[in-house]
């Protein structure tokens, strides 16, 4: 990857697999001006973001406090022009979009040919964009079944908290985990079930598990 990052580039990764964050130091091992970063968790790599101030951000969606998308809302909370790039073994067209939605400049699959890692750092460092081909592709031609999909329907907030109903979670947790009132989560919840067609949070669980929305 010689000449294809600038000097001093620092890139933070926020994954809880070793093998992973192992992999990815591998690929920029002959890089001396390339500095990596890592996290396992949401809270871990919110620090590292805030301390270190990456060109580069590469985060997992499942993280195992709250999601990637969390951690995603909070930088652009305070950095807004954040470059970040999804790296995630869900290759759902449905959580492509929801992440471009948020502003991420870039989506990996975990299943993709590492000189895709190394050449997605490229375009985003250089301030393009970029999908693997393949997401592209199942985006582009998954119009109406991202339609009849019902995480089209739910806001980056709304299936945070359905992840972490999944989890077992209660609403005071949530509320704790994500900052919110719990009369709030409560609302949220509501309008969770309504959008799944669901009456209670154990069918919401079992279909958003079918529709491998978490």
């Amino acid at each position: 990857m010689q000449g294809t990052t600038k000097s001093g580039t620092k890139i933070l990764i926020v994954d809880d697999h070793p093998m992973v964050i192992s992999g990815c130091r591998s690929l920029f091992a002959s890089e001396a001006t390339v500095e990596i970063e890592e996290a396992s968790d949401v809270k871990s790599g919110h620090r590292a973001f805030v301390r270190c101030k990456p060109d580069i951000t590469i985060i997992d969606i499942n993280l195992p406090d709250v999601s990637g998308f969390e951690l995603m809302r909070r930088i652009r909370k305070t950095a807004p022009d954040a470059k970040i790039i999804i790296f995630s073994m869900n290759d759902d067209p449905t959580f492509v979009l929801r992440a471009v939605d948020m502003g991420a400049q870039g989506f990996l699959s975990k299943g993709d040919d590492p000189r895709l890692f190394v050449k997605a750092i490229r375009r985003v460092a250089s301030g393009d964009n970029f999908i693997s081909p393949h997401l592209a592709e199942a985006v582009t031609f998954s119009g109406a079944a991202l339609k009849a999909n019902p995480a089209s329907h739910m806001t980056p907030r709304e299936l945070e908290i359905l992840r972490l109903l999944a989890g077992g979670y209660s609403n005071k947790e949530i509320a704790r985990s994500l900052n919110l009132a719990e009369g709030t989560v409560k609302n949220y919840v509501s309008d969770i079930l309504a959008k799944l067609g669901t009456r209670d949070r154990t069918r919401a669980v079992l279909r958003a598990i079918s529709l491998r929305l978490v």
